[in-house]
């Protein structure tokens, strides 16, 4: 049977969370912890590894979370992730084979594996569930500030806030995560997909030449420092497009994640593109054959 798209998980932990009265910002995974009788134990390490590692002997299961980025909201999307091992259907059975006993994760969308994939979306339903969270955003303002005002609230690091806000906003909007100079993902708001002829940054490609983010990401002690910059930029040089929109690029270093984030919004909205389109070729002057 084919795999639904790992995306849909995002809803299966939403109901999860109304079904049994946990969707308050923000979500308290000791408490769920507690509700699914699984302890969860920090897993002492002091150099890059996994995030986290899901155990199980017999019929009883326990979490570990990595600590090597010292950050309270990546360690809660690790935590987060493992629930969603344990708690989607068929991933028990196939991260534990006969003779298996523990599971370690890349939790963070860094992994194109279709399991890993759908306990990072249900790591985000999870932390960032749809009503609470686009209640609480519609009281915030847009781009990096209103993601740093939703991940204080509902304690998530900087780049899981940052998808769940371009899967969930309003406005035409971008988050690209990149690390070197090469893209490692992007999401595209859903009203900024709606732009004609767009191209979505892929996996591995430069980031656009001379943007503040291609020169943040080219400085390792900006990137350790947590540096932020902002500029007004062409929506083409990262997305294509038919023609000019006018686009706030802001950038911000991710410190020891060693990562950039790059946040695009314009407050032109696709129908008003079509209009401006329409008004220019209506006064564009045709010459007669």
């Amino acid at each position: 049977m084919k795999r639904r798209p790992p995306s849909d998980a995002t809803a299966k932990a939403e109901t999860w969370l109304r079904d049994n009265g946990f969707d308050k910002l923000p979500v308290d995974l000791d408490l769920i912890a507690a509700f699914l009788d699984i302890e969860v134990k920090p897993l002492r390490q002091e150099k890059p590894g996994v995030s986290g590692m899901l155990l199980r002997h017999g019929d009883v299961f326990g979490i570990m979370f990595g600590t090597y980025v010292r950050s309270l909201g990546f360690q809660r999307f690790s935590i987060a992730h493992e629930i969603g091992h344990y708690l989607l259907e068929g991933h028990p059975e196939h991260l534990f084979p006969p003779g298996i006993t523990s599971h370690s994760s890349q939790a963070g969308f860094v992994s194109a594996d279709p399991f890993e994939m759908e306990a990072d979306f249900f790591a985000s339903g999870l932390l960032m569930p749809d009503g609470p969270f686009k209640a609480a955003l519609r009281r915030s303002e847009e781009g990096l500030a209103g993601i740093e005002t939703m991940a204080e609230k509902c304690v998530t690091s900087l780049t899981a806030t940052a998808i769940a806000y371009a899967r969930k906003t309003s406005v035409p909007a971008a988050i690209v995560v990149s690390t070197a100079g090469r893209i490692d993902y992007a999401f595209l708001s859903g009203s900024m997909q709606d732009f004609e002829n767009l191209s979505w940054p892929r996996k591995g490609d430069a980031l656009p030449e001379a943007t503040i983010s291609e020169a943040l990401g080219a400085s390792s002690a900006d990137v350790a420092s947590g540096k932020r910059v902002c500029e007004e930029v062409d929506l083409r040089r990262w997305l294509g497009g038919r023609r000019a929109l006018k686009a706030t690029e802001e950038a911000l270093g991710l410190g020891s994640y060693g990562r950039v984030l790059t946040i695009l919004t314009t407050d032109i909205l696709p129908d008003e593109e079509d209009e401006e389109a329409g008004l220019e070729d209506s006064w564009t002057p045709r010459l007669r054959r």
